[in-house]
C-alpha cells in the first residue's frame, strides 16, 4: 500500500512496568504479524491470560488483513473487488464496479480529507504517484540505472488527478473512474483509517487496554491495565534517541517523514511524499508528526502537513478539533502546533 513502512520505525511503544496495585491481576502480552499493509502490525495488551489476549489480538489481525485486502492498489483477490480492480481499464475505460461497503466509507472519508486539507492530501493522484512508484522500484533494483520521472510526463499525468471524476453511488455502492487515465492511490490514508476502524469496532465490544502499532501508525485503546497512559516515543530520524515521549490514553500518534522510504539519483536521495503542486518530492522537513483520536485523520493530515509551508500546516491543524502537530524541519528544528505540549511525558 504505501508509503510510510515500518522498516524504519516512526514510533515505539515504550514498555512500562505493571502497576504494583494488589487489584490488578491483568499482565502484558504482544504479538506481531507481517502478513498486512506491507509492514509489521504489532499489537500489545493486557488480559488475565495469554488465551484472552490472542482470542482478541487474531480477531484485530484477522480484521486488518480483510481491509488490505480491500484497500489494495497493487493486488487482485479472487472473486474480491477491490482498490485494485476499480484502477484497472478495460477496452480503454474504466467500469462500474459493485464494491464492498467499506470501500466506499473509505473513499468518502477521502474526499472529506481532500477538503479539509484544501486538496493536498488527494486520492486521485494515483497516475503520478505511480510514475514516482515505478522509478523508485527501478532506481532500488538497479542503483546504476536510477533516475527521476521526466517532469513533462509527471505534468501530464497531473491532468488526471481530479477527485470529482471518482464518483461514488452510495445507495448501491459502486465506484467508476470517468477519466480512463485516472488512478486512485490511497496510501496517504487507508493504513491509518483501517487501524481506526478495528480500533473502534473493538472499542464498541468494551475493549481497553491494547496498542494497535500498524507500521508505526500507532493507535491506542483506552489505558494500560493499571489505569496509567501508554509511552509512545517518537523516533528522531538520525536514529539517535527519541524526538518526544508522549503519553496517550486513546489517541493515535502517525508521523509521515523523507527518511522513511527513498531512493538516490547521481547521489541525491529523493523520498516518496510528492507535493502535488510540484509534482516532485516535498521539502522542509524530516518528519511531521500528527496526536488526535483518528487514526486516519492523523494519518492523512500528517502527509497534507508534510506538503505545506509551516505557517499554513500550522493554520490549518488550528482548525481540526483535537489535533496536534510537531514539524521537524531539514535542519533538525522542531516546532509544535499550540496544543502538542500537553502530551509530552
Amino acid at each position: 500500500m504505501k508509503k510510510k513502512f515500518f522498516c524504519i520505525a516512526i514510533a515505539v511503544l515504550m514498555v512500562i512496568s505493571l502497576s504494583s496495585c494488589k487489584t490488578e491481576q491483568k499482565n502484558k502480552y504482544s504479538t506481531y504479524s507481517m502478513d498486512y499493509f506491507d509492514t509489521v502490525i504489532t499489537i500489545t495488551g493486557y488480559e488475565n491470560s495469554k488465551e484472552e489476549f490472542d482470542k482478541t489480538a487474531n480477531e484485530m489481525i484477522s480484521m486488518l488483513g480483510e481491509y488490505h485486502k480491500l484497500y489494495s492498489i497493487y493486488h487482485r483477490f479472487d472473486g474480491l473487488e477491490n482498490l485494485c480492480t476499480i484502477n484497472e481499464v478495460v477496452d480503454g475505460a474504466h467500469r462500474i464496479v459493485k464494491v464492498d461497503r467499506r470501500i466506499v466509507d473509505l473513499l468518502l472519508y477521502a474526499k472529506e480529507m481532500y477538503v479539509k486539507t484544501n486538496g493536498i492530501m488527494n486520492v486521485a493522484m494515483g497516475s503520478v504517484l505511480s510514475l514516482w512508484h515505478d522509478y523508485r522500484t527501478i532506481g532500488k533494483d538497479n542503483p546504476d540505472n536510477a533516475a527521476l520521472p521526466p517532469m513533462e510526463k509527471l505534468k501530464e499525468a497531473a491532468n488526471h488527478t481530479d477527485i470529482s471524476k471518482m464518483v461514488i453511488d452510495e445507495a448501491n455502492n459502486t465506484v467508476v473512474l470517468t477519466d480512463p487515465l485516472m488512478k486512485l492511490d490511497v496510501g496517504a490514508v487507508a493504513k491509518g483509517y483501517a487501524t481506526e476502524q478495528v480500533a473502534v469496532a473493538f472499542e464498541e465490544k468494551g475493549v481497553s487496554g491494547y496498542v494497535l502499532n500498524v507500521g508505526g501508525n500507532v493507535r491506542t485503546i483506552g489505558s494500560k491495565a493499571g489505569g496509567s497512559k501508554w509511552t509512545v516515543g517518537v523516533e528522531n530520524p538520525d536514529g539517535e534517541d527519541y524526538l518526544a515521549y508522549l503519553e496517550l490514553d486513546g489517541q493515535s500518534l502517525v508521523t509521515s517523514g523523507s527518511y522513511q522510504r527513498f531512493y538516490y539519483v547521481d547521489g541525491k536521495a529523493y523520498h516518496h511524499i510528492i507535493d502535488p503542486k510540484t509534482l516532485m518530492p516535498a521539502k522542509g522537513y524530516l518528519s511531521v508528526s500528527v496526536v488526535c483520536k483518528d487514526s486516519g485523520l492523523a494519518d492523512a493530515l500528517s502527509t497534507a502537513l508534510f506538503c505545506l509551508p509551516e505557517y499554513d500546516g500550522k493554520a490549518l491543524v488550528e482548525t481540526i478539533e483535537d489535533a496536534e502537530a510537531m514539524w521537524v524541519t531539514e535542519d533538525g528544528k522542531k516546532t509544535f502546533s499550540s496544543g502538542w505540549k500537553q502530551y509530552e511525558k
